[in-house]
């Protein structure tokens, strides 16, 4: 029985040994065959939306449970918690005076938690703040997802203002942790709840990719024309699928961790 192996850690070393190309095309399959999957099992996908948001607030909670009971901060990103705070509020704004439904109190819970989190970072545990190695440049993704904002965005019958405020909380929202996952990779060890918050982030982001995707299939490509004309539809779509590969990778490494038992994720180079 010693030269024996539990079949998924003979599939994750084999995955593991393949080339980035091999484990690229392995993962798109993987992601196609998971939605064939949900497709199947779930009839109503808007609930996919509502489980993403669910799937969000629910990695918010571990990160305050760490704050409250931990009392450290350590190894979490303030410039990724601020850049969620903004595409929030930005989405809020734009759902008051566009289309006020359950995922404006969804957000309004959401945006509440993580204004606390940042609150305790900023005030309660600074001395934690790992401030040396949060040093993602945010300029970097908010001055391009401005200026993409003003360029393309929805084409529908609301102010100028506001549909140039949705499109920047969606492109915003699609890169917002990329400062976490750059944090992550320059201390390379991540402590469980940070990597239980980071997961949860992608599978709110895989979920929500999926409804979109499974709608696009649904409405045979008609929801692409009725969100508007122009590289708009496209733009949302592709803002979604953005979100589930920045976090694909991480993902991996998680439960490859999870499976080998190990309470500390240990990231190689070049992950971010």
């Amino acid at each position: 029985m010693r030269g024996t192996k539990r079949p998924l850690g003979v599939v994750t070393s084999w995955v593991r040994r393949q080339p980035p190309k091999v484990k690229a095309f392995l993962a798109v399959v993987t992601g196609m065959a998971a939605l064939v999957f949900i497709r199947f099992i779930v009839h109503d996908h808007d609930n996919l939306f509502v489980a993403a948001e669910a799937a969000h607030a629910l990695g918010i909670g571990v990160l305050i449970y760490k704050l409250t009971k931990e009392k450290t901060c350590a190894g979490l990103s303030l410039k990724s918690q601020d850049l969620t705070a903004i595409f929030l509020a930005v989405r809020l704004y734009c759902s008051f005076v566009m289309e006020y439904d359950i995922h404006t109190i969804l957000d309004t819970a959401t945006l509440i938690a993580t204004l606390f989190v940042i609150y305790m970072i900023r005030f309660k545990l600074r001395s934690t703040y790992m401030v040396d190695k949060d040093n993602f440049a945010l300029y970097y993704v908010v001055l391009p997802c401005a200026g993409l904002a003003l360029l393309i965005h929805p084409s529908t019958s609301h102010n100028i203002v506001n549909r140039i405020s949705w499109a920047f909380c969606v492109y915003l929202e699609a890169v917002s942790v990329l400062p976490q996952l750059r944090l992550m990779q320059n201390t390379k060890i991540v402590e469980p709840f940070t990597a239980h918050y980071v997961f949860a982030l992608g599978v709110a982001r895989f979920l929500s990719c999926a409804h979109w995707v499974l709608q696009v299939l649904d409405t045979r490509g008609r929801l692409l024309t009725a969100l508007g004309y122009g590289l708009w539809p496209s733009m949302v779509l592709l803002s979604e699928i953005v979100q589930t590969f920045i976090l694909a990778d991480f993902c991996y490494y998680y439960v490859k961790s999870l499976v080998g038992g190990q309470l500390v994720l240990r990231l190689p180079s070049g992950v971010v």
